[in-house]
């Protein structure tokens, strides 16, 4: 088991629940794009996140998605979201997946937060519920969550709790926390992890912030590592252009509603998974934006070609 630090970086893709078309879990499609992610060049996997349709599962199958992960990753870092409403579920999903070999676990704030003393408390009592020799991502997605976390009250909340060595950052308009944040450590905070979200559609300026990588979902994970690889020796120019290959696409899954969908499909269609069935309430890709996407993934193609 590779536990998670604050040194932590490179990506961490942010994986599809598999289902079949009746919504069952696809425990063969789990191994499946397990297998997919890690040969695409994942670093590390995060299971039971907000776009892996974690709260459509029943604990019993949260469970059963993180055994079947971790047995197929073979050591390999997983995270496991374990967010909830009440601090009774996310302490029995830290414990069961730690017990299985997760290399940590993701908690979310609840959107009830509305002050900074609210948010300041909230993860000293998950903190308290899970243990503190379990490390932890604070996911800081504003946009989803409606919970806004200053960069003075995430310093203040990793000061108090070494065992939250790393911020899942999601926020949008976003750079500035990064620079904030690492700024406040050349002057003697301690240091986390920043892998960063939204799909990687702001991955190389979130680079050069000083991010240590992604955590996040997209088709081809192989852009994400790409541009982190290159973003790291320097050569932004090169992550540039290998993004900006890409992009029509990132941009095309930010779509609220859609975007999961869009990933699935593709994904799907690279046979990662058998099937692109989201489990209901979720519809699948309409057959215009199939068309869409098509005719972007045929554009990708013929620049990534020109780029050799």
């Amino acid at each position: 088991m590779t536990l998670i630090t604050a040194s932590s970086k490179g990506v961490f893709v942010i994986a599809v629940t598999p289902f079949t078309e009746n919504g069952a879990i696809d425990h063969a499609s789990i191994d499946r794009v397990t297998d997919f992610y890690f040969d695409a060049g994942a670093d590390g996997l995060t299971i039971l996140g907000m776009m892996g349709e974690a709260p459509k599962l029943t604990p019993g199958e949260a469970l059963a998605v993180t055994r079947a992960t971790l047995a197929r990753a073979s050591g390999k870092p997983v995270v496991v979201g374990v967010s909830a409403p009440g601090l009774a579920a996310i302490r029995d999903l830290s414990a069961a997946a730690m017990d299985l070999g997760a290399s940590g676990v993701m908690v979310a704030p609840p959107s009830s937060l509305k002050t900074n003393e609210q948010i300041i408390a909230y993860y000293a009592q998950v903190v308290e519920a899970i243990g503190a020799d379990v490390p932890m991502v604070l996911q800081d997605f504003p946009l989803s969550t409606n919970v806004h976390i200053s960069p003075a009250t995430l310093g203040t909340i990793f000061e108090a709790h070494p065992s939250i060595v790393m911020l899942k950052h999601e926020d949008w308009p976003g750079l500035a926390k990064i620079t904030a944040l690492r700024e406040a450590e050349e002057k003697g905070r301690r240091r986390t992890a920043i892998l960063t979200g939204n799909g990687g559609l702001f991955l190389p300026e979130e680079m050069r912030r000083g991010a240590d990588g992604a955590m996040t979902g997209f088709g081809f994970p192989e852009m994400m590592r790409d541009v982190v690889a290159l973003s790291n020796a320097g050569d932004h120019d090169r992550a540039n252009d290998i993004f900006n290959a890409y992009l029509p696409l990132v941009r095309y899954e930010q779509q609220p509603g859609l975007g999961l969908a869009v990933r699935k499909y593709v994904l799907a269609k690279r046979g990662a998974i058998a099937s692109a069935a989201m489990r209901k309430p979720g519809a699948p890709l309409p057959s215009v934006a199939v068309a869409e996407v098509e005719a972007m993934l045929a554009r990708q193609a013929r620049r990534l070609s020109e780029l050799g």
